[in-house]
């Protein structure tokens, strides 16, 4: 097998295969993240072409983030159940299904199926919780470093590939960028079937940190591997620690890819900036996204993460009170770009660590999943009460104005949770 070969050779030169896995998954969570943030730069062109609404269109959106979070925790049993690597593999041919369907849609329900449905199920497996899967199984060592990286790429992936989608759809009409997405899905799948394994013992190796092999867990029902995300919701759902990092993370998503990424370049426009200008400004938010998303990683761990989740939602929720404030000229959209990408997803590393420490490593992909789901639900409702304000208000700013102040609440939440130590979810789960 390619995998055995290759980790054979990597442990000649000492280093560990866990990186490779960690590359696989980079542009996995790369590609399915632009696919993610392709409608951004189409909700123009479908109104266009079919006359639909920018709340109608929002709806669909809001939809695929719904599902989006709430595959995150079934995503992890999936995972636990059936493998990574299959279900990655599902996950990209799903997501390539609703955007080939897309080609030949004429309805708006066809929209809210394709784009909302079947694509937020296919994305949902290959969430932020795959971040977390991969770096607690491969990783004891640097494991905020990877969340961190594995972030980054999810959060580049839905910016960096903005303007060259732009671009094509200005050209070429908006079915272009469909093809290219399905291009880029293609690209994943193959690596993923070269290259993925599910666990370090598939190799005979250790996860990095480590000296002994750890065995797979043992096998379980697909009934009872789908009862697990609903087992742990009860347990976790008991504690303060829960709630205050779904609060967050609620606010994360309200702040972040259903606001920005879904609304900015639409938002450029009223103010007479053209689609390939501002898909730009995305990108170079992706840019100082990556470096700061990895720079939380690394810094998660080094120090207390609470307060690195205070200076992030802090300094977020200043840069989103600002926008409505610039003149949107290059200059200070630049402004804006570098300060608020460095945060765009910062956040992320620190919730994961958190979660681990609070609840244990082997249930720290399920919690985050949960955590997660928050996430998607804040972004669902930016989604769509953004698309909402402009529709009825004439102007997104007043959705500015909202998530700017609901990021510096989630900034004294974050404080307010307890210091690091192991959280024991109730009694029952303790005996």
């Amino acid at each position: 097998m390619v995998s055995a070969a290759l980790a054979s050779t990597l442990a000649r030169r000492n280093i560990h295969y866990g990186w490779v896995v960690v590359a696989a998954t980079f542009l996995t969570m790369l590609v399915t993240a632009g696919a993610m943030g392709a409608p951004g730069v189409l909700i123009k062109p479908l109104q266009d072409e079919f006359g639909w609404e920018t709340s109608q269109i929002s709806s669909a959106l809001a939809i695929r983030l719904i599902l989006f979070g709430f595959m995150g925790p079934f995503a992890a049993a999936f995972m636990n159940y059936f493998g990574v690597r299959k279900v990655i593999v599902f996950a990209l041919a799903l997501i390539g299904a609703g955007f080939v369907g897309s080609l030949f849609m004429t309805k708006l329900w066809h929209l809210l199926a394709l784009w909302g449905i079947v694509v937020g199920f296919g994305t949902g497996l290959t969430a932020v919780v795959l971040a977390a899967t991969i770096s607690t199984r491969w990783f004891t060592k640097h494991r905020g470093l990877v969340v961190g990286m594995l972030s980054a790429s999810s959060a580049t992936g839905q910016l960096v590939f903005l303007p060259l989608m732009a671009e094509l759809t200005e050209r070429y009409g908006w079915r272009s960028t469909v093809f290219f997405v399905c291009a880029m899905i293609m690209v994943a799948a193959l690596a993923v079937l070269a290259f993925m394994r599910d666990r370090p013992a598939d190799l005979n190796l250790p996860s990095l940190g480590e000296t002994q092999v750890t065995p797979p867990p043992a096998s379980i029902t697909l009934g009872a591997a789908l009862m697990t995300p609903i087992t742990t919701l009860r347990e976790i759902a008991k504690t303060s620690t829960f709630w205050i990092l779904f609060a967050t993370f609620f606010i994360c998503g309200l702040s972040t890819n259903g606001l920005i990424q879904t609304h900015f370049v639409t938002l450029c426009g009223d103010f007479g900036i053209v689609p390939v200008a501002a898909a730009s400004v995305l990108a170079v938010m992706g840019i100082f996204d990556f470096f700061g998303t990895i720079g939380s990683g690394w810094l998660s761990d080094r120090f207390d993460n609470r307060w690195l989740l205070f200076w992030y939602y802090g300094l977020r929720g200043l840069s989103l009170l600002y926008l409505p404030f610039n003149d949107f000229s290059f200059y200070g959209l630049s402004i804006f770009a570098v300060f608020y990408g460095l945060d765009w997803i910062a956040t992320v590393p620190p919730t994961v660590k958190i979660a681990a420490d609070r609840f244990g490593r082997e249930k720290a992909g399920l919690v985050f999943g949960w955590v997660f789901a928050g996430h998607q639900l804040g972004a669902a409702t930016a989604a769509y009460g953004a698309g909402l304000s402009r529709t009825e208000l004439s102007s997104y700013l007043p959705a500015f104005f909202v998530a700017g102040a609901f990021c510096l609440l989630a900034s004294i939440l974050a404080i307010t949770l307890k210091k690091s130590g192991l959280t024991a979810p109730a009694p029952a789960a303790a005996h």
